[in-house]
């Protein structure tokens, strides 16, 4: 039985941490937490880079089209009478290879045709998100894969989900702390990194590389529509309140870890006292929006006086 079962907002927190320092066997409501704990810090991490970048149209293409992938994968191999049980590992690969080609027909559209960028994105994103769309009506109306890639199912999570989440969470600490100064040049001033003799275009692409694996691995917990606000939502926030690149990392992490924790809590309060079984990723985006709104006010009150002082 799930020890969370009947409890309330507070009453969650207070059994969490208690049970935290227990080292139990992870209840599923737990197993949320560090899941979409983990998917925040990944996601928070690279989203920073994509913002300073300005490249968070590419992002938000990458997390929608990587459904055609998936959808295409489920058809081939567990839809046609193989006898093949649903493997995630396998529709992982396959998004990951629908993440390299949206990343390259956008490249070959922009350089080689000579579209402007984001005319390049937005016909890619388009055309396999709608197809995507499309197969999902199509061919998996009675199965759970369409619901949970679109949409998330934070309360099918088990452990493996936390083992991948941990390996992604993992790998984009390490190549953010590793590449951190290269990272830093490049994000504020491109021209200086070439003239170094630093290669923008392979950030560029390892960064598109992680932010696929990312989203990959998000999409069991928040699926390809929310992602984004995973993605950009804590960014957002920690550039209203500083400007300092690690700052910024440390602060957007904190953001989304937080915004995790509160989301958990309260999904277990509503069903306990209302009975309303809402989407624990929903929740997430909405305390992610709540923050950024707080963001936004402590920013026009730092302004405020300035703006006053001005004037004057």
């Amino acid at each position: 039985m799930n020890p969370y079962h009947g409890a309330d907002f507070f009453q969650f927190f207070a059994l969490f941490f208690s049970r935290l320092f227990a080292f139990n066997t992870l209840a599923s409501d737990e197993i949320q937490v560090f899941v979409l704990s983990l998917i925040a810090i990944a996601s928070s991490l690279v989203g920073a880079l994509l913002v300073l970048k300005k490249m968070t149209m590419l992002a938000n293409s990458l997390s929608h089209t990587i459904l055609l992938g998936i959808v295409i994968a489920y058809i081939l191999l567990f839809k046609t009478g193989s006898g093949m049980s649903i493997n995630f590992q396998v529709l992982i690969i396959a998004a990951l290879v629908t993440g390299i080609v949206t990343t390259l027909l956008t490249q070959i559209l922009h350089r080689v045709i000579k579209l402007q960028e984001d005319a390049s994105i937005g016909i890619v994103f388009t055309s396999l998100f709608a197809l995507g769309i499309l197969l999902v009506t199509l061919y998996t109306r009675n199965a759970h894969i369409g619901l949970e890639v679109v949409m998330g199912n934070a309360d099918a999570l088990h452990f493996d989900d936390l083992k991948v989440a941990l390996g992604v969470a993992a790998t984009n600490i390490l190549i953010v702390i590793l590449f951190f100064k290269e990272w830093k040049l490049i994000c504020f001033d491109q021209g200086l990194a070439a003239s170094l003799g630093f290669r923008p275009s392979l950030y560029n692409y390892l960064l598109m590389l992680l932010t696929s694996a990312t989203a990959i691995s998000a999409f069991r917990a928040v699926g390809v529509l929310l992602f984004l606000a995973f993605l950009v939502g804590p960014p957002l926030t920690a550039r209203l309140l500083t400007s300092n690149l690690r700052r910024l990392l440390i602060l957007s992490c904190s953001i989304g870890i937080l915004s995790s924790l509160l989301a958990v809590g309260m999904a277990r309060h509503l069903l306990t006292m209302f009975n309303l079984p809402l989407s624990t990723a929903g929740l997430v985006v909405t305390f992610i929006g709540v923050f950024f709104l707080l963001g936004v006010a402590v920013k026009l009150l730092r302004t405020s006086p300035t703006i006053r002082s001005k004037s004057i």
